[in-house]
């Protein structure tokens, strides 16, 4: 008998400061690497986009990949590669801490494919915030500029 599984992230997280570097005619670029990290891991990636200051990424991780070492080495190996390929000069690396929300595939897909049009009426941090909330954690302030 085959082991079956679906392990979905909602998995947020912003450039540090809130610095609006990622140039969005460069992001696919960005989404295309971090797509291959996922990959080597594994794992499935369902959706990716972002806007200047921040990302989302739907992601199935395979078991054996624990979450916290998946987003040290996503951040770490993303930032490395921004500031070598140079197509974001802004950039000055990813802020302390993300998002991680379990999740239903069909409630997210379309909204992770709208974020450009989202975040035209609601700020990151209002979004962030919301998203904490509604998982029913306790926000810490020290995480918000």
């Amino acid at each position: 008998m085959s082991s079956y599984r679906q392990l979905l992230y909602h998995l947020v997280f912003r450039t540090k400061n809130s610095i609006p570097s990622i140039d969005q005619d460069h992001a696919e670029q960005l989404y295309s690497y971090i797509s291959g990290i996922i990959r080597n891991k594994n794992s499935h990636l369902y959706r990716i986009n972002g806007t200047e200051n921040h990302l989302h990424i739907l992601t199935d991780l395979h078991p054996s990949v624990a979450l916290a070492d998946f987003m040290r080495e996503l951040k770490k190996s993303t930032s490395r590669w921004v500031k070598e390929k140079g197509i974001f000069p802004l950039f000055d690396g990813w802020a302390e801490g993300y998002g991680s929300f379990t999740c239903s595939y069909y409630d997210l897909v379309e909204y992770i494919r709208n974020q450009q049009e989202h975040h035209k009426k609601k700020s990151f941090e209002e979004e962030y915030r919301s998203l904490i909330q509604i998982a029913g954690i306790k926000i810490d302030e020290k995480y918000f500029p």
